[in-house]
C-alpha cells in the first residue's frame, strides 16, 4: 500500500519501519476499498505515523480515548521535523479523529460502554413492538430513547421497576417540562411511558394499576397552525440550491421530493433507485405510517434533478439507496443529514419559520395545495396521511374560504 501511495524510496522505508506497519497498511487498504482519494489516503497515512510513535509507548494497542488525547498534547517533535509551527487545535482535533477510527477498525479502542438500567425489561419491550405490534422503525426508535432516557433517570433513585411508583414518573416529567420540553414533548414521554407500563404490568414488572394512572398534559386538537415557510420562500431555496456545487445538485433533489411531494425525512431517506420507474415516469413511495407504497408521476423539474446527481454526483457504491453520502465511507444519507441540510438553506436565506426541518417544508405543500383549491381528501392522498383526521388541521390554513364563512350575512335565515 504504501508503494502506491509515495515515491521515494526512504519515505516508504521511513513508513514500513515505524510501529505498527502491518496495522497501518490494514486500515489504509480499507480506506481505499471505501472510495477514498489518493489525497485522502496520503493524508491518513503521515497521520497514522506519527500516531503509531506517539502510541509505541503502550504495550498493545489497547487504549482509550484518554489515553489517545493524553498523546496528543505535545507537538514540539513534530513542528521541528515540518520547520515551522502548527495550528495545534486542527492537528491535535486531526489526531484523535483518526488514530479513534484506526483503533475501532482494528478492534484495540477501549470505549466505555454506556448501560442501560433494567436493559432486559427494555430489550423484551422493544422486540414486542417490532413482532406483535408491527410498529414503523421509527416509531420504536423514538420509543425506545424515550424509554431509555426515563429509566436511567430512574436509576439513580437506586429503586427496582416493582417499587415504581406514580409520583417518580410526574417528578420525571416535570423534570422534563422545567428543562425546556414543551407540552408536546411531555405528552409524548407520557404516552411512550403509559404504553411501556401497561406491557411491563402484564409481565408482572410493575403495579398493574401503574399505565392507567400516568397522564400528560391535554393537547387540544387543531389548537395551532401547521407550522410552514411560505410558498414563496420554498421557491427561494430551491433556486438557491439550484447550482454546479456537488452538495446542492444532490441537496436540490432532496428538497424537490420533499416540497413537491411532502415526503417525510425517513421516506426520502429509504428511496432506493428501483424505486423510479423511467420508462413510466412514476415515483414509487414506501409510506413508513401506512406501511404501503404509495405511486406518483415523476414530474419533470424532479426527474431531471435526480438524473444530474445520477450521472454527476452519485458515487459508484453497492448501496441501493438513493441518497448517499458525498464523502467516504459511501452510506445512505441518515435522517439527521437530511434535517440539516434543509436548515442549512433556511439558514443561508434567513427564512422566517418555527421549524427548519424537513417537516416544515411537508406543511408548506399541503398549504400550498390547500390555496390551489385541492380538497382536503386529495390533500391526505397526496401526503400519505392514514385518515382524514390528520389532514382536518389544514383547512385552517384556507383564508379566503375562512374570510367567505365571516362574511356569509345570516340575517335572512333568522
Amino acid at each position: 500500500m504504501y508503494e502506491q501511495l509515495f515515491k521515494f524510496p526512504s519515505t516508504i522505508a521511513r513508513h514500513k519501519s515505524a510501529p505498527y506497519a502491518e496495522e497501518r497498511e490494514q486500515y489504509l487498504a480499507h480506506c481505499a476499498q471505501l472510495g477514498y482519494s489518493n489525497a485522502t489516503l496520503m493524508l491518513y497515512a503521515r497521520e497514522l505515523l506519527w500516531i503509531a510513535r506517539k502510541l509505541s509507548v503502550y504495550a498493545s494497542l489497547q487504549v482509550t480515548l484518554t489515553q489517545i488525547e493524553a498523546v496528543a498534547e505535545d507537538w514540539t517533535e513534530r513542528e521541528r521535523c515540518r520547520g515551522q509551527r502548527i495550528n495545534s487545535f486542527w492537528a491535535r482535533r486531526r489526531f484523535i479523529d483518526v488514530a479513534r477510527a484506526w483503533l475501532r477498525f482494528l478492534g484495540c479502542l477501549q470505549e466505555p460502554v454506556e448501560l442501560t438500567p433494567f436493559s432486559d425489561y427494555l430489550d423484551e419491550f422493544v422486540a414486542w413492538m417490532k413482532q406483535e405490534r408491527g410498529l414503523a422503525a421509527t416509531t420504536i426508535e423514538c420509543s425506545e430513547g424515550g424509554i431509555r432516557q426515563f429509566l436511567r433517570w430512574y436509576a439513580g433513585k437506586k429503586k427496582t421497576l416493582k417499587s415504581i411508583q406514580l409520583s417518580d414518573i410526574d417528578a420525571f416529567l416535570a423534570e422534563g417540562r422545567n428543562s425546556a420540553w414543551r407540552r408536546v414533548t411531555v405528552k409524548n414521554m407520557a404516552n411512550m411511558l403509559k404504553s411501556f407500563f401497561r406491557y411491563a404490568a402484564t409481565r408482572d414488572w410493575c403495579s398493574p394499576q401503574l399505565a392507567e394512572s400516568i397522564r400528560g398534559p391535554r393537547i387540544f386538537a387543531l389548537e395551532a397552525l401547521p407550522r410552514g415557510p411560505d410558498w414563496s420562500d420554498v421557491q427561494r431555496l430551491l433556486t438557491y440550491m439550484d447550482t454546479d456545487q456537488p452538495r446542492d445538485i444532490r441537496d436540490r433533489a432532496i428538497l424537490l421530493l420533499l416540497a413537491i411531494y411532502g415526503l417525510r425525512e425517513s421516506e426520502v431517506t429509504q428511496l432506493r433507485l428501483d424505486d423510479i420507474d423511467w420508462e413510466q415516469n412514476l415515483l414509487h413511495v414506501s409510506r413508513v405510517k401506512r406501511q404501503s407504497a404509495q405511486t406518483y408521476p415523476l414530474v419533470p423539474v424532479l426527474g431531471n434533478a435526480i438524473i444530474r446527481y445520477l450521472e454527476q454526483i452519485r458515487p459508484a457504491s453497492d448501496h441501493r439507496q438513493l441518497f448517499l453520502t458525498l464523502l467516504p465511507p459511501f452510506r445512505p444519507l441518515s435522517r439527521g443529514a437530511v434535517y440539516g441540510l434543509t436548515q442549512r438553506g433556511f439558514k443561508a436565506l434567513s427564512i422566517q419559520a418555527t421549524h427548519r426541518g424537513p417537516h416544515a417544508l411537508r406543511h408548506a405543500c399541503a398549504a400550498h395545495l390547500v390555496a390551489e383549491g385541492l380538497s382536503l381528501k386529495a390533500i391526505g392522498d397526496h401526503l400519505g396521511h392514514r385518515s382524514a383526521s390528520a389532514t382536518r388541521i389544514y383547512a385552517k390554513v384556507d383564508l379566503p374560504a375562512l374570510r367567505e364563512v365571516a362574511a356569509f350575512d345570516l340575517g335572512e335565515l333568522l
